[in-house]
């Protein structure tokens, strides 16, 4: 088919996983990122690369000047649910505005459909399962942001005719995880300080539970997915049906790693408790292949992480409200 498409965030984690799968179904990938939180060295060679700020407007427009796109695949984020509740203008700013910017150019030049990546962050808590029959009711400035973007992709089909597909993916794990990131991506967080000889730390007592999906459950769905009009205009969850706790994570994470398992446990902060979904949806509109174990995907990205480069840890120096940080994040933050 030789669609021409566009994938955001494709020198991050799940962005460059679409972009690869986008290429092994014969398209013509263009894929841009500006680096913030992904590396060059993510990005398929076969894509066309241009590095740039979507929270630009005119970087934006620039992306249609060698032509137009069949679809959008829009992966760009800074996803850290804790963290947006102190770093609300930039949250707004990078997750929803910039955001707004790609479909203005989107429904300018008719895309076919515009493929967003949201997050089961909308859901907010205590509506488990999470089903896509819920109302949304997000508790943090992340969830907001991408229920928000939601919303205004709706209305955007509604006034201009514009297709869309959202999918809410819910910790989503595996090789080319940026594991030096200490504010999101639990299992990152783990293998990090395994690797460094330090304690796994958990907020609070690691009872609260969540359902870990491996890249290979998300990223070649949502590649395919602009081929099946019959799921434009509907949104669905996307990843692994079993929950587990932080605690036997953290078992499971020192067992692929080969490192005893030592833990820190940490004074428990705001976040929802219990956060896994229902995929009867999904199934009913594409075929899923059944998830990968929780065991043989921590293996498989224990495996990668052992012979890559671990990275340092990042700082995040754009704190906003100091009010009510985490201890951990309030020495990074300065």
């Amino acid at each position: 088919m030789n669609e021409r498409v566009l994938v955001t965030g494709a020198a991050g984690f799940i962005g460059s996983h679409v972009a690869e799968h986008c290429i092994a179904l014969g398209m013509d990938v263009v894929a841009t990122d500006n680096l913030s939180g992904g590396r060059i060295e993510n990005v398929p060679k076969a894509c066309s690369f241009i590095e740039g700020d979507l929270r630009d407007e005119a970087f934006v427009a620039s992306l249609w000047a060698s032509g137009s796109f069949d679809y959008v695949y829009h992966l760009g984020a800074y996803a850290a649910e804790g963290l947006s509740h102190f770093i609300r203008s930039y949250n707004y700013k990078t997750n929803l505005l910039a955001s707004i910017n790609l479909l203005n150019q989107a429904v300018n030049h008719d895309v076919r459909c515009f493929v967003f990546a949201s997050s089961i962050a909308v859901y907010g808590a205590n509506q488990v399962p999470m089903m896509e029959s819920l109302t949304p009711q997000p508790e943090d400035p992340y969830g907001i942001s991408k229920y928000a973007f939601e919303l205004d992709l709706k209305a955007a089909h509604e006034m201009f005719g514009a297709n869309y597909i959202v999918f809410r993916p819910h910790n989503v794990y595996g090789p080319r995880q940026n594991i030096a990131d200490k504010y999101r991506n639990v299992i990152g967080i783990f293998i990090h300080q395994l690797l460094n000889g330090e304690a796994m730390t958990i907020f609070g007592d690691g009872q609260q539970t969540r359902a870990f999906s491996y890249i290979d459950d998300v990223a070649p769905l949502m590649a395919r997915s602009p081929r099946n009009p019959k799921a434009y205009q509907e949104a669905f969850n996307i990843g692994a049906d079993q929950p587990y706790t932080v605690l036997e994570l953290a078992q499971e994470v020192s067992k692929a790693m080969g490192k005893p398992n030592s833990i820190q446990h940490l004074a428990a902060r705001n976040e929802v408790v219990d956060a896994y979904a229902d995929h009867e949806k999904i199934r009913q509109f594409f075929d899923c292949p059944e998830p990968i174990s929780l065991e043989v995907g921590i293996g498989r990205m224990a495996d990668w992480a052992l012979s890559a480069e671990p990275g340092t840890p990042e700082r995040f120096g754009k704190i906003e409200i100091e009010k009510n940080l985490p201890d951990s994040w309030r020495t990074d933050s300065r």
